[in-house]
């Protein structure tokens, strides 16, 4: 095999893996834009004919979609479907809800792809979001199936409708509760800063090669349920806001977190071999882009001395926060400051893609190995004396009852 490939295909090998037509994660789901995690696709109201539209996420049952697998039907309001305006099979048709059919209605009929479209299945039509616009209210229509952002649609969950479970085969939890136990199974964490992250680890003493699949949440911050990083674990932390992820790189003792003296540690993500996560089930949220913004694409590694997390937003956070580096390490994936005895928040330019040179893309095991990339310029940074456990702030958009947007009138859209 060639070493360089084009930086396109490799994002084609990037995208999770469908089951079946549905996606991985269980129960009712968020259907949201990949260019902008924090709009959801929404019914404007429960009635038949009603318009679904792009609107701003808020936890409201007008933006919980369910993949049955019944003759492909995705339902809202337990018995509305999503539509096709009259069947008709031309670009640019809006869609609608209406009342699911005891039988396979071929304008209820779906199919969700291995790469994130929802097509009409045997149409080679997909809902597309109209002139790739995330403002609200802008219906959803159909369009040829193509590549390209405007038809990536990320499912998921919004902070304050979390399940109990989200993945087959899950072992842990993402409804944490706010009561942290260092013998807690919560598998949903957060990265907003060098005062307020988790880490992934093991639940018990365990090489994270045998325990990648179960790995729990050890956060900084108290009240979420998770497990708690011991204060004086941490030797060094830095956070930076870069305008296409968040990153969080630096040095410990994790020994105090489960992982054996001397493990090398290794790569965790939301795919996984067999597209659920490593840990299978664990969510990744964050303040930093939009309040309780879930991040669909995420890549951290951890050693018993080292870590690296980075949370990708944007129509190429596929490509920011690739995981197929996953014997290269923290240095080479997140070039980055590791210092020890430092303490800091900053900003950061993007950098360059893992494993991108150019116009060409190197694969892992090809010979030669290039160097890392530079760590790329950071500024406004501010320092911290040193990062020990504390109280999460509450959040109003979780305490809060979930509130459905206002309907839109029909000849509004």
């Amino acid at each position: 095999m060639n070493a360089y490939l084009a930086f396109s295909v490799l994002a084609a090998v990037r995208m999770a893996t469908a089951s079946n037509g549905v996606p991985n994660y269980l129960g009712e789901v968020n259907l949201q834009p990949g260019i902008n995690s924090g709009k959801c696709l929404t019914a404007s109201s429960n009635a038949n004919g009603a318009a679904v539209v792009v609107q701003s996420c808020t936890g409201a049952s007008s933006q919980k979609w369910t993949f049955t697998g019944n003759a492909g039907a995705v339902r809202i309001f337990d018995n509305k479907c999503l539509d096709i305006v009259d069947g008709r099979d031309a670009d640019g048709t809006h869609l609608q809800i209406w009342d699911c059919s005891d039988n396979a209605n071929p304008n209820q009929n779906w199919y969700y792809t291995d790469d994130k479209h929802l097509a009409w299945t045997n149409h080679g039509r997909c809902v597309d979001l109209t002139d790739g616009s995330v403002s609200d209210g802008n219906p959803a229509q159909l369009w040829s199936c193509a590549a390209g952002g405007n038809q990536i649609w990320n499912t998921g969950y919004h902070l304050s409708s979390l399940p109990n479970t989200s993945e087959d085969g899950q072992s842990g939890t993402n409804s944490c509760g706010t009561n942290s136990a260092q013998d807690s199974q919560c598998q949903t964490a957060y990265i907003n800063s060098a005062e307020d992250f988790c880490l992934w680890a093991p639940p018990t003493v365990q090489p994270i090669g045998d325990s990648e699949r179960i790995e729990v949440a050890w956060c900084t911050k108290t009240g979420r349920g998770s497990r708690v990083i011991p204060d004086n674990t941490l030797k060094g932390v830095h956070f930076v806001k870069a305008p296409d992820y968040v990153q969080i790189t630096g040095v410990g003792d994790f020994t105090k977190i489960n992982i054996p003296s001397g493990d090398a540690g290794g790569e965790l993500d939301p795919h996984g071999a067999d597209g659920n996560g490593n840990p299978i089930g664990g969510l990744v949220y964050g303040d930093s882009f939009g309040e309780g913004l879930q991040y669909h694409e995420w890549t951290s590694f951890i050693s018993d001395s080292e870590f690296c997390f980075r949370a990708c937003v944007g129509a190429n956070a596929a490509e920011w926060c690739q995981h197929i580096y996953d014997v290269m390490g923290c240095y080479w994936n997140m070039p980055a400051n590791y210092d020890s005895g430092v303490f800091e928040n900053c900003d950061s330019d993007d950098g360059e893609p893992m494993g991108v040179y150019g116009t060409s893309t190197w694969y892992q095991g090809v010979n030669p190995t290039p160097a890392a990339h530079a760590a790329p310029a950071s500024s406004n940074c501010q320092s911290l004396p040193t990062v020990s456990a504390s109280p999460a702030r509450k959040r109003r958009n979780v305490e809060r009852v979930a509130r459905a947007p206002e309907p839109i009138p029909l000849n509004e859209l």
